[in-house]
C-alpha cells in the first residue's frame, strides 16, 4: 500500500485493491510462496524461532551458532534458485516454475531496469538549489553536477527511495529533465555512526528501565474499604537525586516568561 507503488501502478493502468488482513485465501499464490519458504528453508536453519524446544521456556542452546546477514542472503538466494530452476511442484505438471513462466504464451513488454527504479521514487516536491545544495528535511545535499548551477538559483524538483536518506534524486522542476544524484553533505564518520548508535541503545535501556521501575507499584492489603496505601518508602536524598536528573527537562520551565514583559493593554475610549 506505499503511495509510490500505487501511483506507478496507475501510471501502468494497473488497478489496485486492499485486501483485508488476516485472509491469506485471498491471495493463496503469495501465501502459498511464504509458507514453502518456511517449511522447506527457514525451519533448517538455526534459532528458527517457532521451533518447539524441551522445557517450560523457550530458549535458543548455547552453543548455537547463528547465521550472519551474508550467509542468511546466500543461503535464500540458492534457495530461490532451486524454486525457480529444479524445483517441479505438482500443480505445474512436472514443470519448474521458470519453465512454466517461460511457456506461458501472455505478451510481455520488457521494460529498462532504470525506467522501472524511478517508480520507487517518492516526490517531495520543488526546491531551489543554491550553493549550499538543496535543502531536504533541514539537511543539504550536494552532488557534483550542481557546480556552475547553483549562483542562479535553479528551482528542482527532489524525489527520494523511502528510508534511504543518504542521498537522492533531482530533477529540473519546469522541465522534469534528471540532473543527477546529491548525497548528504557533511556525512558522520563510521566511527561516530557507530558512537551514536551505541549511545541511542545505552539511552534506550535506560528509559525502558526507567519506564519499568516507574510501573512497578506496589500497594499494602486492605480489609476495608479505604483509599489505597502505595508501598515503598524513599529518602529525602534519593528524591532530591531523581529531581536533579529531571532538571531542564520540562519545556513550560524553559519558555522564560518574563524574559520579555508584556506591553500594556491597550486603552479604548467609549463611544
Amino acid at each position: 500500500m506505499s503511495r509510490t507503488v500505487t501511483a506507478a501502478f496507475e501510471v501502468l493502468d494497473v488497478t489496485v485493491e486492499d485486501l483485508p488482513a488476516y485472509t491469506p485465501h485471498l491471495k493463496g499464490t503469495v501465501e502459498g510462496l511464504n509458507r514453502a519458504v518456511e517449511t522447506m528453508l527457514l525451519v533448517s536453519l538455526p534459532s528458527y524461532v517457532r521451533q518447539p524446544r524441551p522445557g517450560k521456556r523457550s530458549s535458543r542452546p548455547k552453543d548455537e551458532v547463528l547465521l550472519g546477514f551474508e550467509d542468511f542472503t546466500a543461503r535464500l538466494l540458492a534457495w530461490t534458485a532451486w524454486w525457480n530452476t529444479e524445483h517441479r511442484p505438482a500443480p505445474l505438471g512436472d514443470k519448474t516454475p521458470f519453465e512454466a513462466w517461460q511457456d506461458d504464451p501472455t505478451p510481455l513488454r520488457d521494460v529498462p531496469a532504470t525506467d522501472l527504479w524511478t517508480f520507487t521514487l517518492e516526490d517531495a516536491g520543488t526546491r531551489t538549489l543554491t550553493t549550499r545544495g538543496v535543502r531536504f528535511r533541514r539537511r543539504d545535499y550536494v552532488g557534483p553536477w550542481m557546480t556552475g548551477q547553483a549562483g542562479i538559483r535553479v528551482r528542482v524538483r527532489v524525489r527520494f527511495m523511502p528510508h534511504h536518506d543518504h542521498r537522492i534524486e533531482v530533477y529540473h522542476a519546469a522541465t522534469g529533465r534528471y540532473l543527477g544524484p546529491a548525497d548528504l553533505a557533511d556525512q558522520a564518520t563510521s566511527e561516530q555512526v557507530s558512537a551514536f548508535r551505541r549511545a541511542r541503545v545505552a539511552r534506550t535501556r535506560r528509559l525502558r528501565k526507567d519506564l519499568q521501575a516507574s510501573q512497578r507499584e506496589r500497594y499494602a492489603a486492605a480489609t476495608q474499604a479505604e483509599p489505597a496505601r502505595r508501598l515503598g518508602a524513599l529518602s529525602t536524598a534519593e528524591a532530591e537525586a531523581e529531581l536533579a536528573q529531571a532538571t531542564g527537562t520540562d519545556l513550560s520551565d524553559l519558555a522564560l516568561p518574563d524574559l520579555i514583559p508584556p506591553a500594556a493593554h491597550p486603552t479604548t475610549e467609549p463611544k
